[in-house]
C-alpha cells in the first residue's frame, strides 16, 4: 500500500490540472450510508414492499409525497454528520492550485463545507429545495422542521433539488463535468462502484495517463486505470496529501 501511495503522490506533485470524481463511498466515513454495500440503503429492512429506487423516484414523489418525505427524512438526512478526511484532502489540493474540479454523485454538500469551491453535483443537493408550482426557494431547515409534506406559501409542494430516479441529469452540470475531465492531466476516481449510468461513463472522457481508482472493491474499470488503490478513500486521500 505504501508503494502505491508514494506513486500516486508523485503523480499528484507532477500534475497541475487534477479532476476528482466521487461516489457514495466518499461520505461513508462521515456516517452517511452508501447504496450497495452490506449496510447500504439497498440492503436495509424496509417497512414497505417498494425498492429504494422507487422510494426515491419522481414517480413515488408524485404518487405519495408523504411516504416519499418520510423515507427521505429517515434515510437521507444526517444533520450531525461532518465532512471527513477525504473531503478535507480534496479541499487542500484545490488550495494548492492542483485540483480544478470535484465531480460528485453525492447530495450532502460536504465538499463545499470542507472548503472546495468548484463542485459539480451531478445529482443535486439536499441543502436546497423549491416549490414545484412557483419555483420559490427553500432551505433544508424549512423542510425538516415538520413531519408533514412541506408546502410553499403559494400552496405548492416543495421538493428537494436532487435528481430523483426517473429524472434526467442536469445537462449543464454534466457538460461541465465532461469538459473538466477532457482537460484534466490527472483523473482520480474514488468511492464509487462505477455502475450507475450515465455518471459511470464519465471515465471514458479521460484520455490521459494518470487515472487513479480508489475503492474498497474492484470495479469494471480497474483495467483502464494506471493505478488502482484498494482501501478506505478517507484514509487513502489523507495519505496522498500528507506533506504536500
Amino acid at each position: 500500500m505504501n508503494a502505491l501511495i508514494d506513486r500516486a503522490r508523485k503523480l499528484i506533485i507532477e500534475s497541475e490540472n487534477i479532476v476528482f470524481f466521487g461516489g457514495a463511498g466518499v461520505s461513508t466515513a462521515s456516517g452517511i450510508p452508501d447504496f450497495r454495500s452490506a449496510t447500504g440503503l439497498y440492503n436495509r429492512a424496509q417497512n414497505t414492499n417498494y425498492s429504494p429506487e422507487y422510494l426515491l423516484s419522481y414517480a413515488y414523489f408524485k404518487a405519495d409525497p408523504q411516504g416519499f418525505y418520510t423515507y427521505l427524512r429517515e434515510n437521507l438526512y444526517y444533520p450531525d454528520a461532518q465532512p471527513n478526511a477525504a473531503h478535507h484532502a480534496l479541499a487542500k489540493l484545490e488550495k494548492l492550485g492542483k485540483l480544478k474540479a470535484v465531480i460528485t454523485q453525492n447530495i450532502d454538500n460536504f465538499h463545499q463545507r470542507a472548503g472546495s469551491t468548484n463542485v459539480l453535483e451531478l445529482h443535486g443537493t439536499m441543502e436546497h429545495y423549491y416549490c414545484i408550482r412557483c419555483r420559490k426557494d427553500y432551505d433544508v431547515a424549512y423542510v425538516m422542521r415538520t413531519k408533514e409534506v412541506p408546502r410553499c406559501t403559494c400552496g405548492g409542494i416543495v421538493r428537494p433539488d436532487v435528481v430523483l430516479y426517473g429524472e434526467m441529469l442536469n445537462t449543464d452540470v454534466l457538460d461541465a463535468a465532461i469538459k473538466a475531465i477532457t482537460r484534466a492531466d490527472m483523473f482520480i476516481i474514488g468511492g464509487t462502484s462505477l455502475v450507475v449510468y450515465p455518471a459511470a461513463s464519465l471515465v471514458r472522457y479521460y484520455h490521459g495517463d494518470k487515472l487513479i481508482l480508489i475503492n474498497r472493491d474492484p470495479t469494471a474499470y480497474d483495467a483502464w486505470a494506471n493505478l488502482v488503490i484498494t482501501g478506505d478513500i478517507s484514509q487513502v486521500m489523507a495519505s496522498l496529501v500528507d506533506g504536500l
